[in-house]
């Protein structure tokens, strides 16, 4: 359902939610490694990001990315508009030109209330918000040997 560019997106963005901060900004290479993204494709998506006011960034060599208080208070479903828009929520799990709630596939009632539960959660908990619940519940957000509650 997601895009690699929505995965790595999201990723990032949570990354920047718990380790930097207005006077603490990080650089795309230490991201991408953190993360274990292709730092070119993470540079890009950042860049997106930053022109739709998702995500903070200042230039020069102590530049670097990092998400203000208000830049936290935004969704998941901020960055899936940002990099890929909402289309994908909009169609049929099995790729079905004509699946509605009339003319449903076989999967639509099954995969219906899954996708409204997903879509509440993304629209309506911040960013901040899904930051503290890794804090607090030790969720992680790579399989680097990253413990994120050290940094």
């Amino acid at each position: 359902m997601l895009s690699s560019a929505n995965k790595y997106a999201i990723r990032s963005v949570l990354y920047l939610a718990l380790y930097s901060n207005e006077s603490k900004k990080i650089g795309v290479k230490k991201i991408a490694d953190k993360l274990e993204a292709p730092q070119p494709f993470l540079a890009k998506l950042l860049q997106q990001l930053t022109r739709d006011q998702l995500v903070s960034s200042t230039k020069g060599p102590s530049g670097g990315f990092y998400l203000s208080k208000k830049d936290k208070k935004n969704t998941i479903w901020d960055i899936f508009k940002s990099i890929d828009g909402t289309k994908k929520f909009d169609q049929c799990f099995l790729g079905l030109s004509k699946c509605t709630i009339e003319n449903p596939c076989p999967v639509h009632n099954i995969v219906a209330d899954f996708k409204e539960r997903i879509l509440e959660e993304f629209k309506d908990k911040t960013i901040s918000q899904f930051a503290d619940e890794i804090k607090s519940k030790g969720k992680t957000i790579s399989l680097k040997k990253i413990i994120f509650l050290d940094g």
